[in-house]
């Protein structure tokens, strides 16, 4: 059952959207407004005017990189609650990837046309795990930073993919470090609730989630110029007060620095193996409604993404609630943070954008705007960038 907000409420909800769409920067207070509304015309009108605004920047262009998805490791300090990529030490699945193994993948997936090497990683397991600090050493390295910035750069320098970091918190060394043998780099914020770091809460054993250490890392992205994806995970307990907080310190931070090239709205699914397995899921009209507000909050120019592994079912309601890109997608390996959940073939992901008015195009691991901005790339990613971007600053094609 939906409720609509008075009808005073909605007219304030109309104008709220008409100064949005207008050019206004909108206030906090306005927001809340936006993200409150419950009844499906509501959202439709939220979701028409984020499309409006969109397709003004964007046109009927819909993004997206093809990709291989690197575990370096899944062996992680943190645990939170809804996570299914994490291990120990010793359970079923949990390694460090070798030197060859990295390699191999990113040959693999050069052969089939991608351009993108996705590394993901736990979050300094080297400081809880001593199994891991060993493992470590025999590879030559202290931590798993450092050992990231070695397969990076050998698989920027020995292959033909970009490599695009997403490790956990950074900071200046480390992002400084990593700069010149990744073509982008990312850390999502999730969620600006110190209130989740409580007992029983989806980051009460997860360090690494403290709101102010992400932010800060982004921050310092920036002060790099370094092209940066971060974005929100929604359903994992969060108000939508607390929400419209996380989009706001996003839209604060590219107000200061401008590298923010994507911001992900993600939404949590359940599994039957994590901690969270009885949690509801955000449902497709609370997911389009944040999509649709990221877009009002963020403009028409920021590149909004779903992944669309997660809602197989909602491509063309996903196209209308204003995102413009459909992120990583692989041919080649599966979504390890999402196992369950199997990537859309390229050419159905085509069609179902070209059926609802939208021309896919492949871009790189870095977007467009920022591929043909020397100012935010750093030899030898630079050199490679140019090679393989088009005029427009997309994947080009051989």
């Amino acid at each position: 059952m939906s409720f609509s907000l008075t009808a005073r409420s909605a007219e304030r909800l109309s104008q709220t959207i008409a100064e949005t769409t207008n050019g206004d920067r909108i206030s906090r207070a306005g927001v809340c407004l936006l993200i409150a509304a419950q009844a499906e015309e509501e959202i439709s009108e939220l979701m028409r005017a984020a499309s409006c605004l969109r397709d003004r920047a964007k046109g009927t262009t819909i993004s997206f990189s093809r990709k291989v998805f690197i575990p370096l490791t899944n062996i992680c300090r943190d645990r939170c609650r809804y996570c299914a990529f994490r291990k120990d030490p010793g359970e079923p699945g949990a390694k460090i990837m070798t030197p060859d193994e990295v390699i191999g993948i990113a040959e693999a997936g050069a052969r089939l046309g991608c351009k993108e090497a996705l590394f993901s990683l736990g979050d300094k397991p080297e400081a809880i795990f001593p199994e891991v600090r060993e493992e470590l050493r025999k590879l030559g390295h202290r931590t798993t930073l450092g050992y990231l910035k070695r397969m990076c750069r050998q698989v920027l320098l020995e292959t033909s993919l970009l490599p695009h970091s997403n490790p956990g918190i950074m900071g200046r060394k480390d992002l400084r470090e990593l700069r010149p043998y990744n073509a982008s780099m990312g850390l999502m914020l999730e969620t600006v609730s110190d209130r989740l770091m409580a007992p029983g809460e989806a980051h009460e054993q997860a360090p690494d989630k403290r709101p102010l250490l992400r932010l800060r890392a982004i921050e310092e992205a920036g002060k790099l110029q370094i092209p940066f994806t971060t974005g929100i995970l929604i359903g994992i307990g969060e108000t939508l007060s607390e929400r419209v907080d996380s989009l706001i310190a996003i839209r604060d931070l590219q107000s200061r620095y401008g590298h923010i090239q994507e911001v992900i709205i993600q939404n949590f699914r359940a599994k039957s193996f994590i901690p969270m397995r009885h949690h509801p899921e955000p449902s497709l009209l609370d997911l389009a409604k944040t999509v649709a507000v990221a877009r009002l909050i963020l403009g028409g120019e920021m590149n909004i993404q779903v992944p669309p592994n997660l809602s197989p079912a909602d491509y063309h309601f996903l196209l209308h609630a204003g995102i413009n890109d459909w992120g990583g997608i692989s041919p080649l390996t599966i979504d390890y943070i999402n196992p369950e959940a199997p990537w859309p073939h390229i050419e159905e992901l085509r069609a179902k954008s070209r059926s609802a008015g939208f021309v896919l195009r492949e871009r790189l691991a870095v977007y467009p705007r920022y591929a043909r901005n020397e100012e935010f790339l750093a030899e030898p990613a630079l050199g490679r960038v140019k090679m393989m971007r088009d005029e427009e600053g997309y994947a080009r094609l051989y």
